[in-house]
């Protein structure tokens, strides 16, 4: 198993983050099969670019919430990643409170 689970949606509150946001988070490792997707779809050809960054973040951003972690935006990243037998993501995290 790759992932914790494949969800659909945002589950957690927003966030309030825009990039700028985003990118004031530090990056840290996080396991792939502590994830929950957000998405359950991804286009192919974006997971096998090799120049892809996917609107700009190097990192995935993922979200923890009551426990969980939940991928907002990386899939392409963590498939690539777990592509690679790594698994551990690069990812900005942000704890939510709900």
């Amino acid at each position: 198993m790759i992932f914790k689970r494949v969800g659909e949606g945002r589950p957690y509150p927003d966030h309030g983050l825009s990039d700028k946001g985003w990118a004031d988070v530090p990056p840290r490792q996080v396991r792939l099969d502590q994830l929950v997707t957000t998405k359950d779809t991804l286009q192919l050809a974006t997971l096998l670019d090799e120049d892809s960054t996917f609107f700009g973040d190097l990192f995935a951003h993922v979200v923890e919430w009551k426990g969980e972690y939940y991928l907002e935006t990386g899939l392409h990243r963590a498939l690539r990643a777990a592509l690679q037998q790594r698994n551990v993501l690069h990812a900005r995290v942000v704890a939510v409170q709900g």
